[in-house]
């Protein structure tokens, strides 16, 4: 497989015209149900009178923006707090994984299966009911924060994994036999290659990060969504509250996902979508 050859290449060959016919007409078949399905909430909406400008007219009043701003600065607060102490932990799983003693292995191999296999709203659930059970009381970020980043670390770590995977074996072989010790050809010449293929991923992780700070209704803690949830009982405005809200998520997301682009490109890393 050479440098111009895409992993989707790789595992599949080219569409021939019959296929292409195929796929054109299915496209178009999809294009037009998802329309007529747009189309028949918009009608269903403008029935119910979920349209009406009093269900949209809090959005022309700055207090509503200020409000909404202030729900997007504690999501970005908490994101980017997961975030790094889910890269941090990440990384400390991943070594662990990939050390050389076998019970380390094994423990930390359970530990990243379990924080992948757990739903961040049950982590978030254990931190609201059990801990304080247990004597220990925790303001709402925390309960919210260190929940949505031990489910992120068991993600990062498989991701640091691959990177390591990613770097050539013969570049360890060459470490060891000019004397340096094991430790050392991790953390000097495999790591520096190792994060520098994850960084896209690393990025790209953010948006489960944000998607999962929207369960900041469980701790009430004032993040975007909690807020639009105080405009939408004190307005009566769930549908347009919603959207308006489900668009600013996208673009944030979006966001995120062209940075991640912008890096991969920069660094030569490959993102395979």
């Amino acid at each position: 497989m050479n440098a111009q050859t895409s992993m989707r290449d790789a595992l599949y060959e080219a569409p021939g015209p019959k296929t292409r016919k195929k796929m054109l007409v299915g496209t178009v078949v999809s294009l037009i149900a998802v329309a007529a399905l747009a189309a028949w909430v918009v009608y269903r909406f403008w029935v119910t009178g979920q349209l009406s400008m009093r269900y949209w007219e809090l959005f022309s009043w700055h207090s509503t923006w200020r409000y909404l701003s202030i729900g997007l600065l504690g999501t970005f607060e908490v994101a980017l707090c997961a975030a790094a102490i889910s890269i941090v932990l990440g990384l400390l799983l991943m070594l662990g994984r990939i050390s050389s003693s076998k019970v380390l292995r094994g423990v930390c191999a359970v530990v990243v299966n379990f924080l992948r296999g757990v739903p961040s709203l049950l982590f978030i659930y254990g931190f609201f009911f059990i801990v304080p059970s247990f004597g220990l009381k925790m303001p709402a970020f925390w309960m919210l924060c260190l929940p949505v980043s031990l489910a992120a670390s068991g993600v990062l770590a498989e991701v640091f994994r691959a990177g390591v995977n990613a770097v050539p074996r013969g570049q360890t072989e060459a470490g060891l036999s000019i004397g340096l010790s094991p430790w050392k050809v991790k953390t000097k010449i495999v790591l520096p290659q190792a994060i520098r293929f994850v960084i896209p991923s690393l990025i790209s992780q953010l948006v489960v990060v944000v998607k999962d700070t929207a369960l900041a209704y469980v701790v009430s803690y004032p993040d975007l969504m909690q807020n639009a949830q105080v405009l939408r009982t004190n307005y009566d405005a769930m549908v347009s509250t919603f959207l308006v809200v489900a668009v600013i998520y996208i673009l944030i997301n979006y966001l995120i996902n062209k940075a991640a682009v912008y890096v991969s490109r920069r660094t030569g890393a490959k993102i395979i979508r």
